[in-house]
């Protein structure tokens, strides 16, 4: 149990020094690759919570097409070198990320968060999904939310057409 929390900590700070290097590098090819850190760590942290699938889609769409999208539309932008201008939306930026902060904090404390233990469901349903959640998420996702998961890819279709008319040549 230590090793996994060890573990934990290590993957968790990845996370949150590749978020922070997202923000704060100029560099914007250096911030693409600490975002595709980010997404490894988060697929490792998937690892932790026996979430196999999703560490797996984690890795397939996260940074094997959107960090490498973004890595190719900066490779065609000119001018990577001088990072991105500041703008006069920072300030109210950073205000409006400050208080959906506060109220995620506030929500989050004040919250009951039920135990599973302590709801009244069969346990062999839990114990079924918590072994190999692949065939429950797979039986889900074709057949109870079809019309969600394609919705979801058409949204990263339009995400991708807009990433490429972005870089595109005036």
């Amino acid at each position: 149990m230590i090793f996994q929390d060890i573990i934990f900590w290590l993957l968790s700070i990845t996370v949150v020094i590749g978020a922070l290097g997202v923000i704060f590098l100029r560099n914007v090819f250096r911030a693409a690759l600490m975002l595709v850190l980010v997404f490894l760590a988060v697929a490792g942290l998937f690892v932790l919570m026996h979430a196999e699938f999703l560490a797996i889609v984690q890795i397939l769409v996260y940074v094997g097409a959107i960090s490498i999208l973004i890595i190719f539309a900066i490779t065609f932008t000119r001018d990577v070198q001088l990072g991105n201008l500041p703008s006069g939306i920072q300030a109210p930026a950073f205000l409006l990320s400050s208080l959906l902060l506060s109220a995620l904090v506030f929500v989050s404390l004040t919250t009951k968060w039920p135990l599973i233990e302590n709801t009244p469901v069969d346990q062999e349903y839990i114990n079924n999904i918590f072994s190999d959640s692949t065939p429950v998420l797979g039986d889900l996702l074709l057949k109870n939310f079809a019309l969600p998961f394609e919705a979801v890819s058409v949204l990263l279709l339009a995400a991708l057409i807009g990433a490429l008319a972005l870089v595109r040549e005036r």
